[in-house]
């Protein structure tokens, strides 16, 4: 029977084989166990960069909502953007009204 094992296959085997012979069987779980903690900060600095794309965002639209509502002469001192998002609906529903 022919064991059919694609050129990728055959590099995997060849690599698998060099690291065993380099640091031998007995490292194989401590690199093991570097490489997992090594992929896990990844992942926990991409979700990061993620996470400041996420709040630089949040102040853009933040920014933009109160530059609205200082066009429409809101007032914007002391207020949540809740409270802005409310005056600029009751400001917009007047000016429609007009």
């Amino acid at each position: 029977m022919y064991l059919f094992v694609g050129v990728q296959e055959m590099i995997l085997i060849l690599i698998a084989l060099v690291i065993i012979l380099i640091w031998g069987p007995s490292k194989l779980p401590a690199l093991a166990r570097g490489m997992g903690e090594a992929i896990r900060e990844f992942r926990r600095a991409a979700s990061g960069v993620e996470e400041h794309k996420r709040e630089e965002k949040k102040e853009e639209i933040d920014q933009k909502i109160i530059e609205m509502a200082r066009s429409l002469g809101i007032s914007t001192e002391g207020k949540t953007k809740e409270q802005i998002l409310d005056e600029i609906n009751k400001k917009l529903a007047e000016l429609k009204k007009s």
